[in-house]
């Protein structure tokens, strides 16, 4: 951190694209301890809260006001330490209940370019210890005269043209939070709806943790866009006291009621729905025959634009549990692919799953879980965030 004047800290930063997310990548040796004081620094440089961010670099949006703090590795068997922090926009909170696999995603080039690992070519593996989750994730970065490659034919709904293709490898995220795929230990369960309905849903923790719905049972086609869901304040009220019970269910929250407060992060909502044509954020059809079913992700009471990457994660395994409601929205062979494709607003992602059948709760163990994306530094420079902010 380096002080320019008696108004302003400037801190250097990156800005990155990770996947389908952008945010800003800091060294950890150039903030504030954990904290108080580093959480009203984030707060003042994000521009939160505003809706518009209007006074720092926060985007408008959940998916644009994110964060990355990378630092030495301090567990055997990583390169690195990331952790991930979720700026709210209209509201002064900083949260790190979980990780975001999008951002993740541009924690390895990050860690190349800053010299953090040694480049070696064609691919480095950096193997990234997620602070929020306490799970190691592996990076295979793509790499040309020692710096991580940009250019290539990868292509990921929701980013225009393409790039180079970086394998995420998420295997080891199982139970990220509770130590459990089930955190319930039941493949599906009810919640009792303050309506008196009874809604069947399945709860899973891996990468991060989901509660999953069918888009019917809450009076959805499946097909319903950020728009459409955002500003129906009625739905929303629902879908919060889904993931309010969800997470009184698992003990994030004391009451669903305070979950904004005590859990405002985790755990996702998911609505899935069988496999059917729609029309993507950009206005281009896509076809039921490209997915094996449709999912929208809601966290922080809002629509994902596309798909977390953990999310995708989570996604992928509960496909794999038998009975679960993910796996009950499956067109037929789905649950025999190692590749599961899943529709969301913004088009139509591709995941590898691998899994055996085993004498758990869950019925599976996992092999192999992963997805391709890709990232971009946007801009490196200065921060500059005014003083007196309580850090």
């Amino acid at each position: 951190m380096s002080y320019y004047d008696a108004e302003q800290i400037g801190i250097r930063c990156t800005l990155m694209r990770g996947g389908t997310s952008k945010g800003v990548y800091l060294h950890e040796h150039d903030l504030p301890p954990a904290g108080g004081e580093r959480d009203a620094l984030l707060l003042r440089m994000m521009g939160t809260p505003d809706v518009m961010q209007i006074d720092g670099l926060g985007g408008t949006h959940l998916v644009t006001s994110k964060i990355a703090i990378i630092g030495p590795a301090t567990v055997e068997g990583a390169d690195v330490d990331y952790t991930f922090a979720q700026a709210e926009l209209d509201k002064p909170v900083i949260d790190y209940s979980g990780n975001c696999g999008n951002i993740s995603a541009g924690v390895g080039p990050f860690a190349v370019d800053a010299g953090l690992v040694r480049p070696e070519e064609p691919f480095t593996e950096v193997r990234i210890h997620n602070t929020n989750t306490s799970k190691i994730m592996i990076a295979k970065v793509p790499v040309h005269q020692g710096r991580a490659k940009v250019k290539g034919d990868f292509a990921i709904a929701g980013v225009p043209g393409t790039g180079a293709e970086i394998f995420m490898d998420y295997r080891l995220t199982a139970g990220a939070k509770t130590g459990k795929v089930l955190p319930t230990g039941n493949r599906t369960d009810m919640l009792k709806l303050e309506s008196g309905q009874d809604l069947e849903v399945t709860i899973c923790d891996v990468a991060n943790t989901i509660v999953f719905c069918r888009a019917e049972d809450i009076g959805l086609r499946g097909d319903e866009g950020p728009e459409e869901i955002n500003h129906d304040h009625g739905l929303v009220q629902r879908l919060r006291e889904i993931r309010g019970k969800a997470a009184e269910r698992i003990g994030y929250a004391s009451s669903w009621t305070k979950v904004d407060e005590e859990s405002p992060f985790l755990p996702f909502v998911v609505f899935v729905s069988e496999p059917s044509a729609y029309k993507t954020l950009n206005g281009q059809p896509t076809e039921a025959k490209d997915m094996d079913f449709k999912a929208r992700l809601i966290f922080m009471n809002r629509c994902h634009e596309s798909m977390a990457g953990t999310g995708s994660m989570c996604i992928a395994a509960a496909s794999r549990v038998p009975d679960s409601i993910v796996n009950q929205a499956m067109g037929n062979g789905a649950a025999e692919k190692e590749t599961l494709s899943i529709g969301h607003p913004s088009g139509v992602m591709h995941v590898v799953v691998k899994t055996r059948k085993a004498n758990n709760e869950a019925g599976m163990e996992i092999e192999a879980l992963g997805f391709g994306r890709t990232a971009r530094r946007i801009m490196e420079g200065t921060v500059f965030v005014p003083t007196g902010g309580g850090y």
